[in-house]
């Protein structure tokens, strides 16, 4: 098997439960991946851009949870900015099925294990 493809995932503070649900599935052994991501509740320093920039060049890719929540979400917006200066492969899985909120310059596709998997297949 390869080597685990590390996916960093983008998502609003108050999708933090569907975050969980996501970051659950690469619990399963035979999983080929794994998901970070830098959920703070505090106020976002230069310090917490620096180590987020990090872990972002150090992932093969970013999901990003999307919601109605995204709209608000500063420290969201600042990771999706952060991918696409790195030139990461970007990928919108929608959080919830009642909402479908489009964010500009993402793509994004419903949350099914093939759209997640055909993703991380592909980086």
């Amino acid at each position: 098997m390869a080597d685990k493809k590390t996916v960093f995932v983008a998502f609003a503070i108050e999708d933090e439960t569907q975050r969980d649900f996501l970051k659950g599935q690469s619990l399963h052994p035979r999983a080929p991946y794994e998901f970070v991501d830098m959920s703070v509740k505090e106020a976002y320093d230069s310090g917490w851009k620096d180590k987020v920039r990090t872990r972002i060049k150090r992932s093969d890719g970013v999901i990003v949870l999307v919601s109605k929540n995204s709209r608000t979400s500063t420290g969201q917006k600042w990771e999706i900015e952060c991918a696409k200066e790195e030139k990461k492969k970007i990928r919108g899985i929608w959080a919830y099925s009642s909402d479908r909120t489009e964010i500009a310059g993402v793509t994004t596709y419903t949350w099914t294990d093939t759209n997640i998997s055909n993703f991380i297949d592909s980086l």
